[in-house]
């Protein structure tokens, strides 16, 4: 069996790596722009690790199994699925992010809450505010808490948010728009952790960050998409909302143009909510276990499901 891996990996990651794939044949590569030539162990390769480019997939004649290293697949959602599911079973990482992303979640939360954000700024303008701010401040006990999106993550926000005696509504599956914007009207903090579908891109538009109070804080650490990104800027800007916890946009790296570069009380994040210090060498984990699952003929964790989006 060849073994292909499409990861960046430092030399004790290769050596686990060659470990795992024990006497098989094992191809490292690391990223590569979208549009270069497909490499030459690719196509033969029967399994393979890593966000290969979408252009790459109808080429793969030999894979039957793909292991990302991420949560989402929305990069692939245009391919033809209905030939290529006939033989090719693709596995994400869920559940792999939960912890870090909802303590990046509550920490966000209480940074607005506290005005840590503030702070640090007015420490790099040697700016001494102190007791003006303290009546701005805010504590998250008995906070109104609404969860759109009910995975890992925000399953893990929940706990987090336990000891802080929070009132916690949650969104999952079988939720109406209507039930929704009734929850959002009375809401204090909002947190999206939803994958991107035909339902849920664009919901949070205009009109519905509308619904919120003018204290409440909205939290996206799920999909740019969800929500329209001028929409809350302009929000934003006119005090509409309280606040903002970004750690996922549309398009990323934001432009310098991007009018929540400068949106008051906003924390961007730039999509490192899900990050660690041993995040490569878990996924390394994550593909080792999947493939004694896949040695052995046993069902693999994390199968997508392209129909439903996640």
């Amino acid at each position: 069996m060849e073994i292909f891996s499409f990861i960046d990996l430092n030399d004790k990651q290769i050596t686990r790596m060659r470990e795992i794939a024990g006497n098989d044949q094992l191809h490292i590569h690391g990223w590569f722009a979208e549009g270069n030539i497909i490499e030459p162990a690719f196509p033969n390769s029967e399994v393979v690790f890593g966000n290969i480019p979408p252009s790459w997939l109808p080429h793969a004649s030999s894979t039957n199994w793909i292991q990302l290293e991420s949560i989402g697949f929305g990069e692939y959602l245009d391919l033809d699925w209905q030939a290529l599911g006939e033989r090719i079973t693709m596995t994400n990482l869920a559940g792999f992010f939960s912890e870090p992303v909802a303590e990046t979640a509550l920490a966000g939360i209480l940074s607005l809450y506290r005005g840590v954000d503030q702070l640090v700024l007015l420490k790099e303008k040697k700016q001494w505010i102190g007791d003006p701010m303290r009546t701005q401040l805010r504590t998250l006990k008995g906070a109104n808490v609404v969860l759109f999106g009910y995975g890992a993550i925000n399953r893990r926000l929940t706990e987090l948010l336990s000891p802080y005696q929070c009132f916690v509504t949650h969104f999952d599956i079988g939720w109406t728009p209507a039930q929704l914007d009734e929850a959002l009207a009375t809401a204090d903090i909002v947190c999206c952790s939803v994958p991107e579908t035909n339902t849920t891109i664009g919901l949070f538009d205009e009109a519905r960050l509308g619904l919120l109070k003018r204290n409440a804080l909205f939290i996206n650490v799920g999909r740019g998409s969800i929500v329209d990104e001028n929409a809350l800027a302009t929000a934003l800007y006119h005090h509409q909302i309280g606040g903002s916890v970004i750690d996922v946009t549309l398009k990323e790296p934001l432009s310098e143009e991007h009018p929540l570069w400068d949106a008051p009380n906003t924390i961007l994040t730039q999509h490192t909510g899900g990050g660690t210090f041993d995040e490569v060498d878990r996924k390394i984990e994550v593909f080792a276990d999947n493939l004694a699952r896949y040695r052995k003929g046993e069902p693999l964790l994390g199968i997508v499901n392209f129909e439903r989006g996640f």
